[in-house]
Order: C-alpha cells, then sequence, then structure tokens
C-alpha cells in the first residue's frame, strides 16, 4: 500500500517538545479523540498544559473521512499515553467515544464505529511509518496501557476506567491482520 497523504500541521508548542532520535521508538499507541470533530481535537492539542509550553497530542490524527493529520513529528516526543511516551507514537482516530459525559458512570458506552476509511488510512500510515522507522513492532490501545480507575463524575462511590479507547468498536483483528505488529499491554506483554 503507497504511503498516504499527511498534511502536516505542527502544534505551535511542537518545537518546544523534547526531541528523540527514531530508533526509540517502539511503539504505538492508538487512541480516539472522544470529541465530535477534527477542529475540536485540534483545540484540545493547542491547550497549554505544563511549565513547559506544551500540551496533550497525539502525533497524528485521522478523520471520518481517511484524512491524516501530523500535529508533531514523530522525532519529538507527544504526551499522549502516561509513562509511555518517550518510546512511542500516538495516533488519534476521531471518534465520539464517551464524549461529552467522559467520566458519568451512565454515559460509558462507546456506540460510534470507525469508518473503512479511516482504518484503510490507519493501516496505510503504519506501514509507512514502520518503513520509516525499523524499530517500531508493538502496538497497544490506549486503553490497554492506562488501566487507573477514577471516581465517576455523577457519583464518587463509583469507579470508571479513566482511559477506554479506542474501545470496543476498534478492528484489532482486522488491524493486526494486516499490519504485523505485536499488540502488548493487558492483551500481551510488555
Amino acid at each position: 500500500m503507497p504511503e498516504p497523504l499527511t498534511q502536516c500541521k505542527p502544534l505551535p508548542y511542537a518545537e518546544a517538545l523534547t526531541a528523540r532520535d527514531l530508533v526509540d521508538i517502539n511503539l504505538v499507541v492508538i487512541h480516539c479523540t472522544e470529541l465530535p470533530d477534527l477542529a475540536m481535537a485540534r483545540e484540545y492539542g493547542e491547550r497549554v498544559l505544563y511549565a513547559s509550553g506544551t500540551g496533550n497530542s497525539g502525533h497524528y490524527y485521522i478523520d471520518r473521512d481517511g484524512r491524516i493529520v501530523e500535529y508533531v513529528e514523530p522525532a519529538r516526543v507527544a504526551h499522549h499515553t502516561r509513562g509511555y511516551n518517550p518510546r512511542s507514537i500516538g495516533i488519534e482516530l476521531v471518534n465520539t467515544g464517551r464524549y461529552p459525559d467522559w467520566l458519568d458512570s451512565r454515559h460509558q458506552a462507546m456506540d460510534e464505529p470507525y469508518t473503512e476509511a479511516q482504518i484503510d488510512a490507519l493501516v496505510a500510515l503504519l506501514d509507512g511509518l514502520r518503513a520509516q522507522i525499523p524499530s517500531l513492532a508493538l502496538i497497544a490501545g490506549h486503553e490497554d496501557l492506562d488501566l487507573d480507575e477514577v471516581e465517576a463524575s455523577d457519583d464518587p462511590a463509583i469507579k470508571v476506567r479513566r482511559k477506554r479507547d479506542p474501545g470496543p468498536h476498534f478492528p484489532w483483528r482486522r488491524l493486526l491482520a494486516e499490519v504485523p505488529l505485536q499488540r502488548i499491554g493487558a492483551h500481551g506483554p510488555l
């Protein structure tokens, strides 16, 4: 499959993110934005949250139509998965997830399926990344790596998963059949 056309739209603080050697990357983490659209995901990504002048973001975002946008180049450490950022690339798929009630115990279903265009673009992006970064061998969902539970926003006596993405509608079987990466975390070795 040919490498997909990717639009480069660096976040305003991208140059302030820590630089790294591509050989240090061995993991891809799949996320969903849990937001209604790419514009809102961009707005969230631009928020400065840390003293370094940076915020939370994946490297790549894939919209429902399959369009891929690069917010952070792979040679920089993006803040997308606690404890795994220095060795990983974060890929966000636009999907509503649990939006807008992320931590409400009554709204934990993630019902929106991913589009064929998104999965096709993801496969092409992963193939391109594997060609660029030979050390890339592992893949996980955010839900595989962040197992923390937090108080539900509607009832502090109830605990809910902090991260559930990419969620139950993500086609892991198809992806792993098409891209030779080993899934880790809750479903394999770390």
